[in-house]
This record gives C-alpha cells, sequence and structure tokens, in this order.
C-alpha cells in the first residue's frame, strides 16, 4: 500500500519554481513573527515603566495621607449612640428579632436541601443495588 502511494506521488509533476516560492513565503512568515516579538518586546518594557510610575504615585499620595492622618487627635472614649436606656434595648432587641428571623429562614431552606439531597441519595443506592 505503501509503495503504492510513493508510486503514485513520484507521477504527479512538480511546477516549475515551487520550492523557491514555499521558502520565499516560509521566510516572509518568519520575519512577520518576528516583527511582531519585537514590537511586544518593547510595548512591554514601556508598560510597566507606566505601571511602575503610577504605583510610586498611589505609594507616594498613600504614606502623605496616612502621616497628615495620624496628626488628628483620636477621640478613643467609647460614644453612647442612644442617650435613653430603654431606646437602645429597643433598638438591640429589633436588632437580634431581624437577624433571628433571618437565620430560621436559611436554616428552612438548608432542611430543604438536605431533604432533596438524602432523597437522591436513596435513589441512588437503590439504582446501585439494582445493578448488583
Amino acid at each position: 500500500m505503501d509503495e503504492l502511494n510513493d508510486k503514485t506521488l513520484e507521477q504527479i509533476p512538480i511546477p516549475e519554481g515551487l520550492e523557491e516560492r514555499l521558502s520565499a513565503k516560509i521566510d516572509e512568515w518568519e520575519q512577520e513573527e518576528r516583527k511582531q516579538k519585537a514590537q511586544c518586546r518593547r510595548l512591554l518594557p514601556s508598560i510597566l515603566r507606566y505601571t511602575a510610575v503610577a504605583a510610586s504615585i498611589a505609594l507616594v499620595f498613600g504614606v502623605g495621607y496616612h502621616f497628615l492622618r495620624q496628626d488628628e487627635p483620636v477621640n478613643l472614649a467609647e460614644q453612647d449612640t442612644y442617650q435613653d436606656p430603654l431606646l437602645a434595648q429597643q433598638e438591640a432587641e429589633r436588632a437580634l428579632n431581624l437577624l433571628a428571623a433571618n437565620l430560621n429562614k436559611g436554616l428552612g431552606h438548608l432542611e430543604k436541601a438536605k431533604a432533596l439531597s438524602d432523597k437522591a441519595e436513596n435513589t441512588l443506592n437503590k439504582q446501585l443495588k439494582a445493578l448488583k
């Protein structure tokens, strides 16, 4: 079979200058590829340069802002947000009730998901037992 293909291929006429044209085209593709790589090499350092400058500027502004903020007095004493203790208690209870309601709602969804998971697991186990 291989001999037949080789013989058939040898009988096909090759146009004149085909090898030169193919070599020229391959060389042209290689030159284009080199140009693209050179452009990429030139572009990358400039991007890195601009990125480094931007990072340096951000760093200088950040350090300056930090030192300016250190000069301001800091009030470390605790402050009550409510002057009336009864109002503060009511607001805390309201917030805790809201938290409990949302937590219970989430737990309800979790129980539904667990029930579905258990049902799927039981079905899978039945199918596996049937295959044995």
